[in-house]
This record gives structure tokens, sequence and C-alpha cells, in this order.
């Protein structure tokens, strides 16, 4: 049966010999194109030019006026037509991929990769009674190949070339010339590019001179804003086959400048994913075939930013090629260069370097957009959702960040919650520390940072998705059904709110605004959920896992957790004041009155957020002072309290002082100080509450009455074991019951011993720095500049492209070996102007806070202050203190101001003349009780202003004492 072109729905005549591309012609050569049978990678090592038996359903049409190898045939694609078919854009059917001919002027119905054919047998195969089409150039086939396969004849036209001979043998490959003529396609530039035949040899393909989604790389220069790609008629290449691929899993990478070992990291998690839905043969949706409806989308954050070596490894993948790109198409700034290809090599790591290799499993669809400049990650999934996602359409669209890497299933399990929950609009899996099979436990950072992942993996997520609702879906690794995203018709909706966040700078969003966008998947979340007249909810898939590397430096994670605290702070905030949203959902009641409760909860759990520093401190007051009483340390316990509690209000102040005018990276030590001193601070807090627990129970059992009541009737005993049986006890039986206790075993101590610092460090510096909006980047570097593609009179545009087969290897072998040596050590160097700047604010905050501290110990010792007065309670002492003080600094102003006098008076005789007229004039200003000021040096102020208790000895040397105004 043959494909009708013009109307895919209706059979053609089966003795249609125009029609049927399987009419035995002897003068044909046999191509993949003629068995309609399934497609299938063959079993055997890939060799050159491996054939692939390829259905007609999975024929890429070419694109005449953009390929490479047709870059000087325009096929009449030229603005007449434009005119005479005008492009109609419909909401409810993607006109521009359109098959029929009469719709478009792109030919992507023709049944394309058909083998070379000469013009004889091109001529037979038309009945000859049809009549001619109007259009000439449609006439010639549009995969027309010339004996130079890799490069036209500009000398000749399609026309004259229809008169030449076929060559019996296949010619030697021409050198392309350096540029090229090209004419744009609706003002865009798109290329279609040979893939070197380096690569080329390693991978399964269709043999020559016929080319497919494997031979050729497609590129795109996009001049438009995201949310304009659609309309500007850009489009993908699963919309180019003779059957447009349904895309049912769309994946994207974000990264910004991660090395290549992180990239392959997370797209080796991404293949073997795609390797196992393909292996699940009984599978409805899945199976062999699954491959095509998986499309892989790596975005780049700004041209100067990759990486080198990751941009080497894309190259190596084939999904890249250098000196392609262009800075402008006829005057337009280019905002993003496109690659796509199907990707047949995989990666694999060996030690920290990434080899290449041939799979021999199933291909790849990739696509990779390198934006011309940094403009933060919410910009990146603009292009996935508003740019690519609007062109596949997809159902489900996965999120990752470059590094993170997914479990072998774990991108099905959560297109699985997806498949069994039809209301569910995004769903998330667990995210764990990456600890190289435990040896970075080794550092207490990194295991309190995967005791605390675990246990928000263990109670929060399912706790929240039990109530329909999770706060947050990380964007590290999480999963949304694309339709539940869209916005209405009034242009509202999760989408509209998630990237507002993108142009909330300076005078364009006030600070609360700016601080809840740090946090915007959490916006998402929220709108998804409230969304009008929807009822969609959020789910938690245990599952699905993948691992992400945590901070393994103090600096570095107070940074980190400055945006996150910061961000999830003010967009809680922002939910609960707008908790009234969901009654507008068409959520039922009782779902509705569960979100009510899960808010209530979450404003509870703010509120002890917001109180942590002050409840941490009144418990450490309370239990160190109880450490006091005479059953328990006695004058001991007093003493080491009231040392404790200086130490602990003196480096309290050391982090709101550092906090405001410190960067962590300049400030290590500082805070490495006081993570030591908080943990010393929890060892004696463990040892107090464990200490009065152990003296109440010996309390009631000496006498002799001993029972479990007795016990609890103790109000302070029963306080203490309802708190510890709250979250330790719980945290133990809780993890029992997942069946995942061993971080218990390894993790929580480090975790005990550094909650002081979650709460006194990484709270004060977030809280301090609400005015720092940014995500931890600078701004974007100058790239190196494109050549341009200017539109000549002849409506065409010059394009520089790859010579021949040597250059095409030689830049393919050069990109290799970008990453095929080790990669360099990385060095944390500070520029010497951060080093400087560093040191300067280190050194002012060092003399605020000593004279801080000096007054602040002068006060305290007088008046008996801050825990002194329960080492020495009695009053009289202190009354003494204060009349000693009082004698001291009134004896010495008495002398100061008696010495001041005294030098005053002997120098006075010795002044010059000009002195005298000026004793004399303020002789009579006083007469006249006029005010003089006190004169002073340039520039400086009155001492008296600085030290105002000793006012008067600042002016004693003067016949006229000031009167303050």
């Amino acid at each position: 049966m043959s494909y009708n072109r013009l109307d895919p729905s209706q059979d053609d005549d089966p003795h249609d010999l125009g029609m049927n591309p399987n009419w035995p012609d002897p003068n044909r050569i046999p191509s993949p194109g003629r068995p309609f049978h399934g497609y299938q990678l063959e079993d055997t090592p890939s060799r050159p030019y491996g054939r692939l038996e390829m259905p007609s359903a999975d024929r890429l049409a070419d694109q005449p006026t953009y390929s490479v190898e047709n870059i000087d045939n325009s096929y009449g694609h030229n603005e007449a037509y434009e005119i005479a078919h005008p492009y109609r854009h419909s909401p409810f059917m993607r006109t521009e991929y359109s098959i029929s001919p009469e719709a478009h002027h792109d030919a992507y119905y023709t049944q394309p990769y058909q083998p070379t054919a000469s013009p004889s047998d091109y001529e037979g195969s038309h009945i000859p009674s049809q009549t001619p089409r109007p259009y000439q150039d449609d006439e010639v086939p549009i995969l027309h190949q010339r004996h130079d396969s890799y490069g036209p004849n500009s000398g000749l036209t399609a026309f004259d070339e229809a008169a030449i001979a076929p060559t019996p043998s296949p010619a030697p490959i021409r050198r392309w010339k350096t540029v090229k003529e090209v004419q744009l396609f609706n003002g865009n530039l798109v290329l279609d590019c040979p893939i070197p035949p380096k690569l080329l040899s390693q991978v399964n393909h269709a043999a020559p001179p016929e080319r497919d989604e494997f031979t050729h790389m497609r590129y795109s220069a996009a001049t438009c804003d995201p949310a304009d790609f659609y309309n500007e008629r850009f489009t993908l290449r699963q919309r180019l086959f003779a059957k447009p691929r349904h895309t049912e899993l769309f994946i994207v990478v974000t990264m910004y400048n991660e090395d290549d070992f992180l990239f392959a990291r997370t797209m080796i998690g991404v293949f073997k994913n795609i390797e196992y839905m393909c292996s699940r043969t009984n599978s409805k949706t899945w199976g062999k075939e699954a491959w095509k409806k998986i499309v892989v989308c790596v975005v780049s954050d700004g041209r100067a930013k990759i990486n080198p070596r990751t941009r080497a490894v894309l190259a190596g993948l084939g999904v890249y090629q250098d000196g392609i790109a262009k800075q402008q198409v006829n005057g337009k700034d280019v905002t993003a260069h496109i690659y796509e290809y199907t990707t047949q090599i995989g990666m694999e790591l060996k030690g920290n370097q990434v080899h290449l290799k041939p799979r021999s499993g199933v291909p790849v669809q990739m696509i990779f957009c390198l934006k011309e400049k940094n403009q933060k990650k919410i910009n990146s999934h603009r292009w996935f959702f508003q740019a690519f996602g609007r062109v596949l359409d997809p159902n489900i669209c996965v999120l990752l960040d470059a590094g993170t890497k997914p479990g072998r299933d774990s991108i099905y399990h959560l297109w699985r919650a997806f498949d069994l929950q039809p209301m569910c609009g995004g769903a998330c899996g667990e995210i764990k520390a990456m600890l190289s099979h435990g040896k970075k436990l080794i550092n207490p950072l990194i295991a309190a940072q995967n005791f605390e992942y675990k246990m928000s993996n263990i109670l929060d997520k399912p706790l929240e998705s039990s109530f329909g609702f999770i706060s947050v879906l990380p964007g590290a690794f999480s999963a949304y059904r694309y339709v539940a995203l869209q916005n209405d018709k009034n242009g509202q909706g999760p989408l509209e709110k998630y990237f507002a966040g993108e142009k909330m700078h300076g005078a364009n969003a006030g600070i609360f605004t700016a601080n809840m966008y740090l946090a915007e998947d959490r916006i998402l979340c929220f709108e998804l959920v409230a969304k009008r007249n929807c009822q969609w909810i959020l789910q938690y898939v245990k599952s699905s896992t993948g691992e992400t590397d945590v901070p393994d430096r103090m600096a570095e994670f107070i940074l980190q957790r400055r945006r996150w605290l910061n961000g999830s702070f003010f967009a809680a905030v922002y939910s609960i004041a707008h908790f009234y949203q969901v009654f507008r959902s068409n959520h039922s009641a009782t779902r509705k009155f569960m979100f009510m409760i899960e808010f209530i909860y979450q404003t509870i759990n703010m509120l002890f957020a917001w109180f942590a520093i002050g409840n941490f401190f009144l418990v450490f007051h309370i239990l160190t002072k109880s450490l006091g009483a005479a059953s328990l340390l006695g004058n001991a316990g007093r003493i080491l309290g009231v040392v404790f509690e200086w130490l602990y209000l003196a480096t309290l102040l050391t982090s709101f002082i550092l906090a405001m005018g410190n960067r962590p990276q300049g400030s290590n030590k500082f805070y490495m100080t006081m993570v030591y001193f908080w943990i010393g601070i929890m060892i004696y807090l463990t040892f107090a509450a464990i200490f009065i627990t152990v003296k109440s129970i010996q309390a009631e059992t000496m006498d002799g009455k001993f029972s479990l009541s007795s016990i609890f009737s103790n109000h302070q005993f029963f306080s203490m074991i309802v708190s510890l049986m709250s979250t330790y006890v719980l945290w133990i039986v809780a993890s029992l019951l997942f069946f995942d206790p061993w971080h218990m075993l390894t993790c929580f101590l480090q975790y005990i011993l550094l909650t002081p610092t979650y709460i006194n460090v990484l709270n004060i510096y977030a809280f301090c720095n609400t005015h720092d909006i940014t995500w931890g980047t600078k701004g974007d570097d100058k790239a190196e500049k494109l050549p341009s593609a200017n539109l000549k009179p002849s409506g065409k545009v010059d394009v520089a492209i790859p010579q021949d087969d040597g250059d095409l290897n030689a830049q393919y072998e050069a990109e290799l070996a970008k990453f095929a040596s080790k990669p360099p050590k990385e060095v944390r160097a500070f520029s010497d102007e951060e080093k400087q700047e560093d040191y300067y604010r280190g050194f002012r905050s060092a003399v605020v806070l000593v004279w801080i501290f000096c007054n602040f110990a002068l006060a305290a010792v007088v008046l008996s202050a801050v825990g002194l007065e329960r080492i020495n309670p009695d009053n009289t002492s202190g009354e003494q203190r204060s009349t000693i003080y009082m004698a001291v600094v009134l004896w010495s102003v008495a002398g100061l101001s008696l010495f001041s006098s005294v030098v005053c008076e002997k120098a006075a005789p010795s002044l010059s003349s000009f002195s005298g007229l000026y004793y004399a004039f303020i002789s009579q200003a006083r007469k006249r009780k006029l005010h003089i000021p006190t004169p002073t040096p340039s520039g400086h102020p009155p001492y008296n202003l600085l030290f105002p208790p000793f006012f008067h000895i600042s002016t004693s040397c003067l016949p006229l004492k000031t009167s303050p105004r």
C-alpha cells in the first residue's frame, strides 16, 4: 500500500506506479526505503555505512533550501510563492506540519531519503497521461543527490543537472567552498550538516547516497524570544518525518558551566533509562522503538559560560559542530543556537575522565540549545517549555540539572506515576546525596546533609504527597504533565507565574517578590495545585531516585542555603497568604479540607523557623541554668553556664557582623571557628539533657516508691522525654518502616552536632542578605563574536561551511582531544582584588567585634548582668561595684579637668599675639552671650561628640563654655 502525500488519510491506488515506492524498477538502486517492515538496529557490530531498514514513517523529510548538499537549489521556494500561499495559523491544528502541498511550500510531504535516481528513471516513474504539476521545480526529487554528495556544483542549476547522464561509479568527493549561498526560509537560517565520516563509520545509518537522522545534524539559528519560537515557524526534527513522531517523554538537562564529568554522569543515567524503557517489550507505551517517543534536550546557559570540555563531549556525540553558528541572521541577533541529532554514541566514566564508545543499544534523539547569553536557569526552562515544548507537544516533561544522576529506571517510575493517576500534574523522586560508596561520609558536613535529605524524603515528602500538595518539587529532578502547566486563554496559569521571575529585577519587583522567585519551583507547585477550574495534584515517588553532589565546604554550603532559605521562606509566605486560591479550583471538598490542614501545618513550621534562634537560646539557657542546682553540678554548673552563655552571645553577635559585611569565602576561618564552637555547645546541651534525665530518675528511686506514673508526674522529666521521643525515637522508627535505617548509624551524630550551625549560622546569613537576590553567578562574559549571515539582493545569505571529509574529521578529532587527557585539578583561587577586599573587611569586622565586646564586658561586670549575678547572687556586692565605678569615673573626670586647666593656664602667657586677639574676641562674645562652637581640626568631628561624658574636659581650656543648641 503506497503513501499518499496529498491526503494521508486515504489509500492510493496500489497500481499507481508513480506513487508506489515498491514499484520494481530494475534501473533503480535498492535502498532501505523499499522494504516497509519495522525499524531495527542490526545486531552486528557497527561498521562503516551500516545499512538500516527503515519504514517510510521514519523517513526524515529534507529541506533542500537549507540542506548543505542542496544549498544552491531553491526549488521554487521564493517570495512570490509565499505571497500566493500565505501561512494561516490555526489554534487547533499545527498547520506548519501539514503534509499537503497546498498548505506549505517546504515539500515535507515528499517521501525523503529515496536513492539517487537517474533522470530517465525519474521520468519513467510517471504515467504518461498524468498532468504535470504547475511548479517545474517540484519535478526534481526533493532528495535528488548528485555525484558530489558532499556539496553541489554551484555552476549548475537544478534543471541543468537533470540532463546530465548518471555517473556509473561514485566520483571523488570534492572540497566544499568556504562560503556558500543559502536562501532563508521565512527569515530563518536552518542547515542540515553531514556529520564527520569518522563518527559516521561508528554508527548504523542509511547507505549513501541516502540520508537519515544519523547521517546529518540539523542546525537552527533562533533569532526570537522563546515565546515566539512557534509563531516564527521554527520547527524540530520530530515534526519533519513523513509521519511526525509523538513525544511521550521530553527530558531537559539544564547546565551552566558544569564540567564534562558532571554532564556525562547525568547523560549516562538518562541513556540507561531510555534503554530500560526500550527493554519493556510488554508495555503498551514503551518497547523496542520507545526511543522514538523520547527526546533529550540539553540547554546551556550562555555561549561564553559553557565548559569547553563539555562542549567537546557534545561534539563527540554528534550533536554539536563548531564553525556553523552565526551571530546574526539578516540583521537579527541570534538568541540561541539549536543543534539536533540522533546519536548512537555512548559514554562511560573511568576515574574522572569521559570516554566515548559506540552503543549497540538504542539511539537517542537529542536537542542541544546553546543560548547566546547567560540568562539564568529560568530562561533555560522558557526555551524548554515555551519554545520546544510547544512544537513537540509532549505528554510528560522531566527536569534535570547537570550533575544529577537519575537511577537506572527512575525516569520510568516518574512517568508511571502520571500513567496511573490521570490527575497527577507533577511528581518528584528521592534526591540522594552522592556519597561515592560511603567514602564522602568522612566529611561531617556531607554526612549531615545526607541525613537531612533522608529524613526529608522519609517524613516530609510522603506526608505532603498524602495531602496532594508537595511544597516543592526539586528542579534538579522532577517531572510535570505538560498540559497541566499550560496557561488559560487569558494567558494566566502556572507557567505565567513561573516565568514572571525572569524579569523580577531592580525596579520591576519589590524585594519580597525578588526573594520569593529565588525558589520559583515552589511558586510553580502552588500555582499548579491552585489552578483555576482544575484539580491537579502532586505526588512523591519513592522508587524514583536521583543522586546529586552536595557542598563539601562551609562557604559553599552557606551560599547555597542562603538562596534556599530566603526563597523557601518568602515562597511559603506567598502560598499561605494566597491559600484562598485553592477554593477556585475543582478539587473536591475533602481535598480542599486536606489542603487547609496542610497549610496550617506549614504555617506552624514557618513560625518555628522564624523564632528558631530565640527558641534555641532559651533551651540552652534553661538547661545550663538547671545544671547550677545544688542537686546537680552546683557552683561548677553555674560557672560553666555563665562562661558558655557569654561565649554563646559573643559568637551569635559575630555571626551577625560577618553576615552583613563579609563574604563566606573570605571569612572561612571565622566561620569554621564558629562551627566548632556550636558543636561544643551541642555536646554540652546533650550532656545536660541526659544528666538531668538520669538525676530525675535517681531522685524518684531513692524514696523507694518508684513507679512509672511517679516518673511521669515529674513535669521537667516528662517534658524532656516527650521532646526526645518525638524527634530522635520517631526518626528511628520512621527509618525502619521505610527500610532505610542506615543513615541513622552513619550520619545521625554529625547532624545532631551541626544542628546549632543550621540555626545560628545559616539562618542569620540568609536573613542578613535578603538584599542579595542573585543565584551566586556573575553576569555573562562576552563570547567570541561569530560571523553573521546577511541577506543579499539575490534573497540569499552567505554561510561558511566545513569543506570536506578531511576538514570534518580534523575538526572532530580536535574536539575529542579536548577531553582525552585528564582534567586539570580544580584550583579555587581568588583574585588579588578579592583577597585584599576580604582582608580589609575581616580587619574591620575584628575591630568592631573587639570594640563591642569590651564595652559589653564593662557594662556586664559593673551591673552583674548576663549571668554574673548567678555566680555571686549578693545584691550588696553589686551595689558596691556600681558605687566604686561611679567614684572612679567621677574622680577621673575631675583629675583630667584639673590637669587640662593647669596646662592651659601655663600655656596662656606664651600665646602669640594672634591668640591674644582671639581670647579678647572670646571675652567680648561672652559678655554678649554669643554661641561660639568648639574649634576642631578640619574634617574631624568635635571631640565632645565622640565622647559625650567628657564634654566639659574638651572645653575646659577655653574661657567660654559653649551652650548646647
